[in-house]
């Protein structure tokens, strides 16, 4: 029977029963409340009921495996139990003392449900740890899915007119310039969308939002000796449960309506809402880590585990694996992402290392993966966009590869990489160049995919920001705490004559950087826009933001980690470019286009290149140029009738005679990168004349795209 102290919270009229195994978690049903667990070897499973708000618990039921399991799963009702409620479970079974140590499990524990929509205990940042450096107790909640949505339905806006904006939760508006009422919050971010629309972006990727310790970093910061804390969240627990210390309601359940009024307020204004999500692993790490879930209810069946020595697969660089090709898993990872659909309305997925979804128990690379091959034909995930990283910490690299289904998409590493050389100047790119400005036909032109599987991007979360790529030619990671080891070694970046900020120099020579620089970041903004596939760009590049060379900061949070808004930290000129430069795309089909192939669908009209003379594109090793004409036959009346872009990247300027424009038009100069602001974009319908017509000079490190106008 229950404590007296949690009567007031069941009332009088509380029994539990046998329930049903079916669904897993927690079901609300009239007159009580219904818990189901999966643990196939557990011996012996408890039921723990707490107060919301405390540690302690006030009633414990232990269930009987002869009436309170069915098969491999653990099930009651409890009759006179409302929402609000928090729980757990306490797990015995199987102890191993040698290896192999398949088993974990700690019956002096009690462990959150993985299943769980809400959890209580880390509702206020950085207060997951208790004294002595363990996790605090993370309770799961019981909480009522009822919200007023009004109308709101996903917005299904077509791949070909995306734009993809990546943000941090947190870190988008917690310094202390952003100027909302409620920084680091999901209702911080929400005052956040005029911005956002004014960018002209169609869709948010939000970093991790699932419940995760963002206590859980073991590193100090070496100039302080301070903690350090896992800012990005690639270490979840609960994947059902909106983080609630990004909520400013920390009330019970306070983070699942937040969140729901964040992406009911983003669908208003038109902006879809992409969650970033790492089923390749969870928080728990490796042996070291601590219990909280997955562990100690079923460790075998939930990780990739050495069948000889019991120890973690670590294809995630985490520490553990997921297990995700058990038919268990594989459930969960489904019914997960059904819930974010149907119960959060988000609009899609970008799966962190999703080579890991496609290995099989013994970390076997699978030919036709279930997991990944389910989500793409689930039907209530049919109208959702799917984006995998399509590599993993083990050396799997799927890009153009990946197993698609005719759905995935993919974060294309091809595209940054070749786009930075090209940029810097390297030789060998111009084939590459032309490669990723069709869409990537090498890597896409397969398995019925298109230009828009290709998810374009210069930058991410992992790695320089775009003003730090142009800044610094080796990463500068000291404030991490490992001594410079940290983060990719080998990012294709250039610091452009000054190996950061330049404050050494003499007054010419740092102008003279900055302006290379300010030129380099507009170039490659002007591949990014004018190539086809799915533009993704990292939140704060376009304001010229700086990590001082940090390239992995998912530990940083401070300023290196945050978006400083102060009005003086801001480069206008490029914000402004920025915002032009996605309307310039918004405005021309061509650069949409829905099918690899000259006028197969949306703006499939050809692309012919041109080298400094028409229809003479160099393609040799030494080239550093290429030029680039887009006709328009789906246009608008009084659109522009052709787009040319020429591409210099060599060291000095170069002379492109130009082809002829279409019948009664004339070309003009709609961008010109060499150029500082504002003339280095022109407002819609300002184009600028040609100084020579017929011919173009192109300065030196720099693109300049014109537009036939009637």
């Amino acid at each position: 029977m229950p404590a007296a102290g949690l009567l007031d919270l069941i009332g009088t009229d509380f029994d539990i029963s046998r329930g049903s195994p079916l669904p897993l978690g927690v079901t609300i049903r009239r007159g009580g409340i219904q818990f189901a667990l999966f643990s196939r070897h557990a011996t012996a499973v408890s039921l723990v009921l707490f107060p919301p708000g405390s540690d302690e618990p006030v009633a414990e039921f232990p269930l009987d495996s002869r009436f309170h399991r069915t098969g491999d799963v653990w099930h009651a009702l409890v009759r006179g139990l409302d929402p609000g409620i928090g729980y757990g479970y306490r797990v015995s079974g199987p102890v191993s003392d040698t290896p192999p140590i398949l088993h974990r499990f700690r019956p002096d524990l009690v462990l959150a449900d993985p299943h769980a929509r809400a959890f209580d205990g880390w509702q206020h940042w950085g207060s997951a740890r208790a004294p002595g450096n363990l996790p605090r107790p993370l309770r799961s909640l019981v909480v009522d899915d009822d919200f007023d949505w009004d109308m709101d339905q996903p917005l299904n806006v077509p791949l070909r007119n995306t734009l993809i904006y990546e943000l941090h939760v947190r870190g988008f508006t917690r310094h202390p310039s952003s100027g909302v009422s409620l920084p680091g919050t999901y209702a911080g971010l929400v005052e956040r969308i005029p911005y956002l629309k004014s960018l002209g972006v169609t869709a948010v990727e939000l970093l991790p939002v699932q419940e995760f310790d963002e206590t859980d970093c073991p590193l100090s910061d070496p100039a302080t000796g301070r903690p350090l804390l896992n800012l990005w969240g690639y270490a979840t627990i609960g994947f059902f449960a909106p983080k609630a210390g990004y909520a400013a309601d920390t009330s019970a359940g306070g983070a699942v309506r937040e969140f729901k009024a964040l992406v009911k307020a983003f669908h208003e204004a038109g902006i879809e809402v992409i969650l970033d999500m790492a089923y390749n692993h969870t928080g728990e790490g490796d042996e070291r880590g601590p219990t909280l879930a997955f562990r100690g209810i079923d460790n075998e069946e939930y990780y990739l585990l050495d069948p000889a020595t019991g120890g973690y697969r670590n294809f995630s660089g985490c520490g553990n694996t997921l297990n995700c090709n058990h038919p268990v898993v594989r459930d969960f990872i489904v019914e997960c992402l059904q819930y974010w659909v149907m119960e959060m309305h988000v609009d899609g997925f970008r799966f962190d290392l999703a080579s890991i979804l496609g290995r099989g128990r013994d970390g076997e690379v699978l030919a036709n993966p279930p997991l990944i091959e389910h989500i793409a034909a689930d039907p209530v995930l049919a109208g959702t966009k799917l984006i995998a990283e399509a590599w993993d910490a083990a050396g799997l690299y799927q890009v153009g590869s990946f197993p698609s289904y005719g759905r995935w998409a993919e974060w294309n590493g091809r595209f940054r990489d070749d786009a930075r050389r090209f940029v810097r100047g390297d030789p060998g790119c111009v084939g590459a160049l032309a490669a990723r400005l069709l869409g990537s036909p090498d890597l896409y032109d397969n398995h019925g995919r298109n230009p828009c599987h290709s998810i374009n991007f210069l930058t991410s979360h992992d790695g320089f920001t775009l003003r730090d790529l142009v800044s610094y030619g080796t990463r500068h990671n000291d404030a991490n705490g490992e001594e410079g080891r940290d983060g990719d070694p080998g990012e294709v970046s250039f610091n452009c004559g000054c190996e950061g900020e330049a404050v050494g120099a003499d007054a010419a020579s740092r102008q003279a950087v900055e302006s290379v620089r300010r030129r380099q970041v507009r170039n490659l903004l002007a591949i990014l826009m004018l190539s086809r596939g799915v533009p993704m760009v990292r939140g704060g590049d376009e304001l010229g933001r700086t990590q001082k060379g940090n390239n992995n900061a998912w530990c940083q949070d401070n300023d290196i980690g945050w978006v400083d808004w102060t009005p003086g930290q801001i480069d206008e000129g490029l914000l402004r470019y920025f915002r032009l430069l996605i309307a310039f795309r918004s405005r021309h089909a061509c650069l949409r286009a829905e099918a690899f192939g000259e006028g197969k669908g949306p703006g499939g009209g050809p692309i012919t290149w041109h080298g400094v003379k028409p229809l003479g594109p160099d393609w040799s090793w030494d080239s550093r140029s290429l030029a680039a004409e887009w006709t328009m036959p789906d246009r608008a009346p009084g659109d522009a009738t052709a787009l040319y872009a020429a591409f210099n990247t060599w060291r000095e300027p170069l002379e492109f005679r130009l082809p002829k424009a279409p019948a009664g038009s004339t070309w003009r100069i709609a961008i010109d990168t060499a150029l500082e602001a504002p003339d280095d974009i022109r407002d819609p319908g300002a184009d600028a004349a040609l100084p020579r017509p017929g011919r173009l000079w192109v300065k030196d490190r720099s693109v300049v795209v014109l537009v036939a106008r009637r």
